[in-house]
């Protein structure tokens, strides 16, 4: 166990820079719980389907946030908190840093508002600790090879945003965000993911 206590991480980026790979290996390696967002509970599974459709074309900017919200908060107290509470790590692909990027940016809600729709939902309880992995759109769209849903098939303008206002939290708080190159193999992108957040594992 961490000095630290039990460590909640999130993994955050685009489509296809291998966050949910990579928040397995670490949760492996650290004997902790890996989670993911939207989706991981059972009223998440209902909201992801919607959200994520693309047959849902008319879900509205705001509704869209408050959607994702609800699956954070849910997420939180389902999954994350106990989990915590239990001693256990938790290593998750995406966090509600998702929104901020996706609904804050990609939609131009605005990162403060989105943020403060959060805080409201997480009860303040952010992760401990972001891994921001990058990786250039080009490569990122040749690593998408399934049918892809209502976010994944926005324009390259909506992802470029996204891309950017990550990029705009991991600068505004590098104490908590961490950027590793998502380009290499899967075991050396986890080398540097651990170089990164691995001091939060030490006794």
């Amino acid at each position: 166990m961490s000095s630290l206590g039990a460590q909640y991480i999130a993994f955050e980026g685009g489509e296809g820079t291998g966050k949910s790979t990579q928040a397995r290996v670490l949760a492996e390696r650290v004997e902790g719980l890996v989670s993911f967002e939207p989706g991981a509970t059972s009223l998440g599974a209902s909201l992801r389907t919607l959200v994520l459709d693309p047959e849902q074309a008319t879900i509205g900017a705001r509704a869209e946030t408050l959607m994702m919200a609800a699956d954070r908060a849910q997420h939180l107290d389902e999954v994350v908190l106990p989990a915590l509470a239990a001693g256990r790590h938790v290593v998750s692909d995406r966090s509600a840093y998702s929104s901020l990027a996706y609904q804050g940016g990609g939609r131009e809600l605005g990162i403060d508002e989105v943020q403060t729709v959060n805080d409201w939902a997480l009860g303040g309880r952010w992760p401990d600790a972001v891994v921001l992995l990058q990786l250039p759109r080009e490569e990122a769209r040749r690593r998408l090879d399934r049918r892809l849903d209502r976010l994944e098939q926005e324009t390259e303008a909506f992802h470029q945003r996204v891309d950017d206002t990550f990029r705009l939290l991991a600068a505004r708080d590098r104490q908590r965000w961490h950027t590793v190159p998502a380009g290499g193999s899967i075991e050396a992108v986890a080398a540097a993911v651990w170089d990164a957040v691995g001091h939060r594992f030490q006794p």
